[in-house]
């Protein structure tokens, strides 16, 4: 009984993330500067209307694939932060909080102002590499902290400190960079689904897809993990493998998005935490898809807000995901504490 009732619980959350996943896209695609009626959409969509008219061409190479890049990264950004939680078995844990995504900023920095600057054409995957390397650097870096620290303050500070230091190298790259190298770096690294292309939508699509199938199929392996590592060693579990596996999923994911639409905050922490409540449980099998639905949904939803709040002004992306995601870390932080005092 306790199995079926479960079961509905989750068909109906995620027929619901479904649902306002549809609302979010049909909200996005026809609100801005420019109104569209729903039916306009649709026909522009599906029946070809409008070829080559002004609001075919808002639709086509503006607002559809800015609303797939947000559906698509933020899915992307919650399942790297439940990968790093489930990794360091700590909730607060996520590409942003712990200065993963600043170490990826770093490294994008310097391939925008010594390497963009010779070419302006710049192909999309050179940035995604210098984005996973700066990822990988920083996360060793926590890695080894980590293994020093027992508090999750002291983990988050040491994450903070970290971001810090990625920040103040990037700055100090600006000294060296010319304009369009400065205007470059700056409007990158503001945050935003604006500057996506159908070109590296598509390639950013298919790494999003193969390493988000990745972690659902060490789903296995992360439930025995959640349950201790000696546990996870007697069902046969390769610890140091599993580890590496999801370090390098976790990292590749973080630097997709950092590439393709800079460091957005906090939507690694706060949607895996609050996927959990809604379904109840911690089977990866369940919170991964789930994490990426309700992802998507979040980051569509903030980047409504962003383009129309004070529309014709652009708000950057994490001011809206900062609002959002911010009172969710500060919560686990306290909810945290009381654990404590009363345990």
């Amino acid at each position: 009984m306790m199995q079926k009732k479960q079961t509905l619980r989750f068909g109906i959350i995620f027929a619901l993330l479904v649902v306002t996943f549809v609302i979010m896209g049909a909200l996005n695609a026809c609100t801005g500067s420019i109104a569209i009626a729903p039916k306009e959409v649709l026909r522009i969509l599906f029946a070809g209307s409008g070829e080559g008219s002004k609001a075919a061409d808002v639709i086509w190479k503006i607002r559809l694939p800015r609303l797939l890049a947000a559906a698509l990264l933020g899915g992307a950004l919650s399942v790297s932060g439940f990968l790093l939680q489930s990794f360091f078995r700590n909730p607060i844990a996520g590409p942003y909080v712990l200065g993963i995504s600043n170490g990826a900023k770093m490294l994008v920095g310097v391939v925008m102002v010594f390497v963009i600057r010779a070419s302006t054409d710049a192909p999309y995957w050179t940035i995604m590499a210098a984005s996973f390397l700066g990822s990988l650097i920083v996360t060793g870096f926590v890695l080894l902290f980590a293994g020093r620290v027992r508090s999750m303050a002291a983990l988050l500070i040491t994450g903070i400190m970290i971001g810090s230091i990625c920040t103040a190298v990037t700055n100090f790259l600006v000294t060296f960079a010319d304009e369009a190298g400065i205007a470059n770096l700056h409007s990158w690294s503001q945050g935003s689904f604006s500057a996506v292309s159908w070109r590296n939508l598509g390639f950013s699509s298919v790494v999003i897809f193969l390493c988000v199938a990745g972690a659902v199929f060490l789903s296995k392996p992360m439930t025995a993990y959640q349950l201790g590592e000696n546990y996870a060693r007697s069902m046969g579990v390769n610890i140091r493998a599993f580890r590496i596996a999801l370090i390098a999923l976790s990292s590749l994911l973080s630097a997709v998005v950092t590439a393709l639409a800079g460091p957005i905050s906090f939507v690694g922490v706060a949607v895996p935490h609050i996927t959990r409540l809604l379904f109840g449980t911690s089977k990866p099998a369940v919170i991964i898809p789930g994490s990426f639905l309700f992802g998507s949904v979040f980051c569509m939803g903030c980047d409504l807000i962003a383009r129309t709040a004070f529309s014709p002004s652009e708000l950057q992306i994490s001011t809206v995901t900062a609002v959002f995601g911010a009172p969710v870390v500060i919560a686990l932080m306290l909810n945290r504490q009381r654990g404590k005092e009363n345990g």
